[in-house]
């Protein structure tokens, strides 16, 4: 009989077919499969045989340190992360080292930039081998600083970079997050800006914006705006203010507040002869019957003009259903649309992401059975989807017409083709991430670093 490894709940182990000499582990006997970190996931074939080849950064939190990793690909599966995506992942074979012992494993690739551990053991890899002490931690010992910087620290390259802020409200969700990461990891000097914290002083002479503090921050070369919408007017006047420093803003302030206006962008992206479903507007409509036909009847969508992810919008299955619910908001004074519903969409949405005028990643977003939106914040899952030539044309005219150098672009397949639903100017990068495995935050500074002609 095999004598079983002792464990804490974490641990350090090694991957030596990957060249990665040393990385923290969690061990998870609730997880059947083992995932290890991977961005810039790309197959390839090798004496006819399919390969993946991938980047890990070892160690949380230091985007300097990258290990190019090239192993046989043994499978794609479709795996349920803890945080309820839906994935596709790719699924190595490697040798994990760990207490001395080594033996092969099967690993999925996937991006963990979210998570706190780069490496997550689960109970298929552990069977037979190992046993967990849940109260213990590194039973194998850990590497000391010194062999850390022995081992990834050495050769890093010093680049002069480009100062960049993002502007937003949460450093911890996973968009700002990946984005600062991207930014550093490109040689750049990264800012968390809290909108909340930044005020300005408007002078002719010498316009300022301040931070907490008394800090001055007319240094940027350039800001990243990612305003949530209940900071939609403040948010822009600070982007407004680092244009007057002249500060390069990744999507300028009119574009920001004119996408924030659905009704507003509608007539824009039709005046640009973008197509979208039937729609009707009106602020309180006394002639709830004319404007239910207008849009073709029931099944039909109302919308509060204000919504966002999802929220503030009904589907009324019924004439009788949308006249309560048009009532419903009547009574509320509050502007609505009423769009026309595309059944034969199925709950089915695409999310194309365009940066700088491309199309960088799609996703399709599926609706949870029972709900017609399909927004992940929902609850809808993401895969991959292989989107056409009409659709990519869609998508970046979409774009232009806001003047957003980033948009998260939302397109419904209908009976008489593609349809625009919305156009995002602070699209989320977990769902669309985690699906496709693209580096869209790498994409978004790219796009910096191409304006200020930057290598």
């Amino acid at each position: 009989m095999l004598d079983k490894v002792i464990v804490g709940s974490e641990e350090w182990c090694s991957f030596p077919a990957l060249g990665i000499p040393t990385i923290k582990a969690r061990v998870d006997s609730g997880a059947k499969t083992s995932a290890l970190h991977a961005t810039n996931i790309t197959p390839f074939e090798k004496d006819g045989e399919n390969w993946v080849r991938f980047d890990i950064n070892p160690i949380q939190n230091n985007l300097k340190a990258v290990i190019h990793c090239e192993a046989l690909l043994v499978d794609k599966r479709v795996v349920k992360s803890s945080s309820g995506y839906r994935e596709q992942r790719y699924v190595i074979k490697t040798t994990l080292e760990i207490g001395g012992t080594l033996w092969e494993i099967e690993v999925t690739l996937t991006n963990r930039d979210s998570m706190g551990f780069r490496m997550l053991l689960g109970r298929e890899a552990m069977s037979g081998r190992i046993l967990v002490d849940p109260e213990q931690k590194y039973l194998l010992g850990q590497p000391t600083s010194e062999k850390l910087k022995e081992y990834y620290y050495s050769e890093l390259p010093s680049t002069k970079g480009l100062r960049i802020g993002l502007l937003a409200s949460n450093p911890e969700l996973y968009s700002n997050k990946r984005i600062i990461e991207a930014g550093e990891m490109r040689g750049h000097e990264m800012h968390f800006l809290n909108l909340k914290y930044c005020y300005m002083k408007l002078d002719a002479d010498t316009p300022e914006i301040h931070y907490r503090g008394g800090r001055v921050l007319n240094d940027f070369d350039a800001v990243i705006p990612r305003i949530r919408p209940s900071m939609t007017y403040y948010g822009c006047a600070l982007t407004r203010q680092f244009e007057a420093l002249k500060v390069f803003a990744l999507n300028n302030s009119a574009a920001i507040s004119q996408s924030r206006d659905k009704l507003f962008s509608l007539q824009l992206l039709l005046n640009n002869g973008v197509d979208i479903p039937t729609t009707g507007f009106a602020n309180s409509p006394l002639d709830t019957n004319d404007l239910i036909k207008m849009v073709g009847g029931s099944p039909l969508i109302v919308k509060l003009l204000e919504g966002t992810q999802g929220k503030g919008v009904v589907l009324a299955e019924t004439k009788k259903a949308a006249e309560s619910v048009i009532n419903a908001f009547k009574s509320l004074n509050a502007n609505i649309l009423v769009q026309e519903f595309i059944k034969e969409a199925n709950g089915k949405d695409l999310r194309l992401f365009v940066v700088d005028g491309k199309v960088v990643a799609a996703m399709q977003r599926e609706a949870l059975p029972g709900e017609f939106r399909a927004n992940i914040h929902l609850g809808g899952t993401a895969s991959v989807v292989k989107v056409t030539p009409e659709e990519k044309r869609i998508a970046i005219k979409a774009a232009k017409a806001m003047n957003l150098k980033v948009a998260g672009v939302d397109i419904i397949r209908s009976s008489k083709g593609p349809l625009l639903l919305e156009v995002n100017s602070s699209p989320g990068l977990e769902g669309i991430e985690g699906a496709t495995h693209k580096d869209i935050a790498g994409e978004m500074i790219k796009a910096i670093e191409k304006n200020f002609k930057w290598k």
